[in-house]
């Protein structure tokens, strides 16, 4: 295993080892928005990992897609990171904050005037959101004129800006899972006719604005960018998925981000594909067949031996192994996730998991 404890520079970072933590939804903020000393905590133990993706991260109202998720868009959001990225530092870590707008995959539930939830096309997700007073359906969205997909960039850019204040050494854009960069990507939830949609150049369009104000606004060596080829996820589709991605690559790496963080899903022949059209660092979430859910070290392992990987992230793996790096090195044993207190909660599977003990 030691090939992930080798150091690796992502960025404008020396990360001591290749183990990083995915972003993951945890639903324990504040219903403003604001994390919590509990966050705070959750973080710092986890500290030991190469670099810390944090939880999806709203950059604006209308990008909120779940109750209970944290934003960057506001002062008071700013001060409650300051309090987790100081922690996360003073005990030596690394932490990106990951920016997610939800898109269609919102509600209006959520947001304090009931508006509809933004989308490149008005096309549901099919999905649901769930609330204390039941499961709601996501409703048709209202499509996103010029002047609110250049809202939504600037917005990115805002919330990027609102990342470094609080501390953080960088931001890794969501643009995976079905959210609003996903949502513009697919041919399955784009149905645009105009310089957004059709074809992949203009499907691409978006993403890459995005990236590119958010480097403009914080340096490209402290933007990271999440992909995950072939996904479904909240009811998107792809029909031209190898097309799409190399296309999207092509225009990414000119910028010089610090990193593509892609999540695999059951198909290592895109990821090789994808490996050799891009030229920098690339943290892979490993999934090498549709059985190898959730990673393990030994998935990363063969990723980082295989070439197809310069750093690995794992989900399930560090939120219930606050001292994975301990564990790994001592080949287990590794506590099992709890499912039922993944999303919201107090402390209960979330900051008391045990560490190790000799």
């Amino acid at each position: 295993m030691k090939e992930l404890f080798e150091p690796l520079s992502v960025g404008n970072l020396e990360l001591p080892n290749r183990l990083v933590m995915s972003p993951m939804t945890r639903s324990r903020a504040v219903r403003d928005g604001k994390v919590t000393e509990l966050t705070a905590e959750y973080y710092t133990q986890r500290a030991g990992a190469g670099l810390i993706i944090t939880e999806g991260t709203q950059p604006s109202v209308l990008g909120q897609g779940y109750i209970w998720t944290p934003g960057l868009h506001a002062g008071d959001q700013v001060e409650a990171w300051r309090a987790v990225t100081g922690a996360v530092h003073a005990e030596g870590g690394r932490i990106f904050a990951q920016l997610m707008h939800t898109g269609r995959v919102g509600h209006p539930y959520l947001y304090p005037d009931g508006a509809l939830p933004l989308a490149p096309s008005p096309l549901a997700s099919g999905e649901q959101l769930f609330t204390p007073d039941g499961m709601l359906d996501h409703p048709e969205p209202r499509e996103m004129t010029r002047d609110d997909i250049a809202q939504a960039v600037q917005e990115f850019a805002d919330a990027a800006r609102n990342a470094i204040d609080a501390g953080f050494d960088g931001v890794e854009l969501h643009g995976a899972n079905g959210y609003l960069i996903h949502q513009f990507l697919t041919d399955g939830s784009n149905e645009r006719t105009d310089s957004y949609g059709g074809t992949v150049e203009n499907r691409i369009r978006f993403g890459v604005e995005v990236a590119r104000a958010v480097a403009d606004a914080i340096g490209a060596e402290r933007l990271g960018f999440r992909i995950s080829p072939g996904s479904t996820s909240n009811g998107v589709s792809e029909s031209d998925t190898i097309e799409l991605y190399t296309g999207l690559l092509a225009a990414l790496a000119p910028l010089g981000p610090a990193y593509l963080h892609i999540l695999e899903l059951g198909d290592r022949g895109t990821t090789r594909k994808l490996r050799a059209a891009w030229p920098g660092a690339l943290i892979l979430n490993a999934h090498p067949t549709p059985e190898s859910f959730p990673s393990t070290p030994e998935h990363g392992l063969e990723a980082l031996r295989e070439g197809v990987a310069d750093a690995v992230a794992f989900g399930e793996m560090w939120l219930a192994n606050p001292d994975l790096p301990v564990r790994i090195r001592a080949g287990g044993p590794y506590n099992a996730a709890d499912p039922e207190t993944f999303y919201g909660g107090d402390h209960r599977g979330y900051t008391d998991y045990p560490a190790l003990t000799s």
